[in-house]
């Protein structure tokens, strides 16, 4: 089967229809109504890194030559302009959704969200009083001069390009619209009825009081916000200068290139124009928006009104047999457990380090961490461990994107605290999810391992849905003390024999399985694969699938976001099907299940099927080999697939249909699965 001619989705265009789908879970009205809000939020949130890092890429390439391009397969100057075309129709849904819909239905519960119109005398003294207070000393308006070039503006910072007009006289300022105080300000009720005013519209409603020393018969004042080029221009090589070198990179990256001038798309021609000529940006890069940006802030929407008007937040709930007044060590060291998280407590994962921590037996602890949280109880745990004498090999990834800074804080803290910080491996990013626990027991070293689908990061593990598995088995354990030899010398791992390591095992490893699944399928045995995963674009995976389908393997697909692969089409996916769960939480996991001829394989992973993921990174794929928790993950797997509420169909024709199953019993995999773990651990 040629690559070159096989049907593909573009991934640029693949990845904005599933931003439609967290669109879609906006303006679906069985959504609690704050959370609709969230959604909004997620979207724009998403379509600002998309242009940082995905257009920006694109623009570099419309520099390459007409060969560069035919190699390329496809014209991104092209490119660029469908993705505008599809964006500004986002954008328009975004802005209806937003003003026609979702400020009405707060106005029915009784929320008003007020603009700078609309204050009576008694809540206009109090946006007054509140500006003078805590915003006046903040704002220092920049004039602009027709004769001058623009000052830098921000990268993702609202702005107010504001025009002063005296008679014919016309004066251009700029404003940056602080970041420091909430972008919500509640207001005083009247009678059972709520008042919020956004921050923007607080500086709007007080622009005379920044403006006064000049003559004026008119103020108008409009937001901007420009969204720079947010790649790394880094040399691959992992030196002692790595960090001040990445450091210098991420100042950089607040001048990066223009991709996005979101403007409010009232604002006169001729303001648009100035603006435009002085700071250079394209026409494909020009959005039209409404009159508020950086709606991600829009997370944090204050819930004034009834609890219902959010998701219910259940408890997170036990894993069985576990409980934080006995050793989890020496329950692992019995059988193996699995942690779904955000239904199960991420404090498992704690609690098996801080015990790994303060173990007289405990000698050595190993990790590799990919994002952190910012007050990292997981760092926190580590550095406990080496003030206690143990030694502790952490391998921070210092080039996860957008965590730089983070990242960087955290290592030199770990430095100073006595940890053996390793800083990655040369030309390849570490994004696997392991941690090793080395105790001596009866003259021996036993190993306890951690790996996961997931992050070390117990934020996001309130909302990221992944699994992790802790256990003693020693076919993993031991292959797992060859990947941190490897890791601590800075090279690659070879040689093991359980666990598949990107980027060496990962790309032959999953050809091997799939060809297995073909060679069933032509012999007439059952043949069928499941997975799971974030993103499918690797285009010699995908040629794989075809392969596996055309011979008559059974292929369920779960993909959050983007897919590259076309499931349906004669001759080469027949066999495929696909949907994507977008909920509540963020699906991240990461499953791999084979028929394997009756005998079920089940692999965990923190790879996708992604070129980076296969090629360019370490990544770790684990075999289940407990059968409890085999059918566990198998369970929640088939629960998934049975979705008919939440799961959208990936089909040629990009239209995320909601998939709907032979039964009429409502299916929604996120609760169904909380009930299912809640029940199963409470009849064990």
């Amino acid at each position: 089967m040629d690559v070159k001619h096989i049907p593909l989705i573009n991934r640029e265009i693949s990845w904005l229809y599933f931003n439609e789908r967290v669109l879609q879970e906006a303006a679906d009205p069985t959504v609690p109504l704050i959370e609709r809000i969230k959604f909004l939020a997620i979207f724009s949130s998403n379509l600002d890194e998309f242009y940082r890092v995905r257009v920006a890429t694109l623009s570099r390439l419309t520099n390459l030559n007409l060969k560069a391009k035919e190699i390329l397969g496809y014209n991104p100057k092209k490119l660029l302009s469908q993705i505008k075309n599809i964006v500004v129709k986002q954008e328009r849904k975004f802005n209806n959704l937003y003003e026609n819909i979702i400020v009405k239905q707060l106005a029915e519960e009784k929320i008003f969200l007020l603009n700078d119109k609309q204050l009576n005398v008694g809540r206009g003294a109090f946006v007054k009083n509140y500006f003078r207070e805590k915003l006046l000393a903040t704002l220092v308006p920049i004039m602009l001069d027709s004769n001058k070039p623009l000052p830098e503006l921000r990268d993702r910072a609202v702005y107010f390009f504001v025009k002063l007009t005296k008679d014919k006289k016309v004066n251009y300022a700029l404003i940056e619209i602080p970041d420091s105080v909430s972008r919500f300000i509640v207001l005083p009720d009247t009678n059972n009825l709520k008042f919020i005013i956004l921050l923007d519209d607080v500086i709007r409603y007080s622009l005379e009081d920044i403006f006064f020393i000049f003559e004026h018969d008119s103020i108008e004042a409009y937001s901007i916000q420009l969204t720079r080029d947010a790649e790394l221009d880094l040399d691959k090589v992992v030196s002692e200068k790595f960090i001040d070198a990445l450091s210098k990179s991420l100042d950089k990256r607040k001048k990066g290139k223009p991709m996005r001038l979101l403007y409010d798309q009232e604002m006169p021609l001729e303001m648009l124009k100035f603006l435009v000529s002085k700071m250079g940006v394209h026409g494909e890069s020009l959005i039209p928006g409404n009159r508020y940006h950086n709606f991600k802030d829009f997370i944090d929407f204050p819930n004034v009104g009834r609890p219902e008007l959010e998701y219910v937040k259940y408890p997170a709930l036990p894993v069985d047999s576990i409980t934080f007044d006995r050793s989890l060590i020496a329950l692992v060291s019995k059988r193996d457990y699995l942690i779904s998280t955000p239904y199960q407590t991420y404090d498992y994962v704690i609690h098996f380090l801080r015990e790994a921590a303060i173990d007289p037996k405990v000698k050595e602890i190993s990790i590799a961490v990919y994002r952190l949280a910012e007050n990292s109880r997981i760092m926190h745990a580590l550095i406990n461990a080496a003030k206690n004498g143990k030694k502790v090999n952490c391998l921070v990834e210092l080039r996860a994107r957008f965590d730089e800074q983070n990242n960087i804080t955290w290592s030199r803290k770990l430095e100073e605290e006595g940890v053996n910080v390793i800083y990655g491996i040369e030309g390849y990013k570490v994004h696997s999810k392991i941690c090793l626990v080395s105790r001596a027991e009866k003259d021996k070293t036993a190993h306890y391992a951690c790996l996961s689908t997931g992050n070390y990061n117990e934020k996001t593990a309130r909302i990221y849905a992944d699994h992790t598995l802790l256990t003693a088995n020693k076919k993993i354990t031991a292959d797992l003390v060859e990947v941190f030899k490897a890791i601590n010398k800075g090279a690659l791992p070879k040689g093991l024999k359980h666990l598949i390591v990107s980027p060496i095992d990962s790309r032959p490893a999953i050809y091997k399985l799939i060809d297995n699944e073909i060679k069933n399928a032509k012999a007439k045995k059952q043949a069928y694969m499941i997975l799971k995963m974030n993103s499918l674009a690797d285009e010699q995976l995908i040629t794989k699938l075809y392969q596996a389908s055309n011979a008559g393997v059974k292929i369920k697909m779960i993909i959050r976001g983007m897919c590259c692969l076309v499931p349906g089409v004669k001759g080469y996916s027949e066999n495929i099907e696909i949907v994507s769960i977008v909920d509540k939480y963020l699906e991240h996991a990461r499953v791999h299940i084979f028929g394997n001829g009756g005998n079920e394989l089940i692999y965990l992973t923190s790879a996708d099927f992604m070129s980076r993921n296969i090629d360019s990174r370490v990544e770790v794929g684990f075999p289940i080999y407990d059968k409890a928790v085999k059918k566990e993950i198998r369970d929640i797997i088939d629960i998934q697939l049975a979705d008919n509420t939440k799961a959208r169909e990936i089909n040629s024709h990009n239209t995320n249909k909601y998939h709907k199953t032979k039964s009429d019993i409502p299916c929604r995999a996120q609760i169904d699965i909380y009930n299912y773990l809640k029940f199963k651990n409470s009849s064990n």
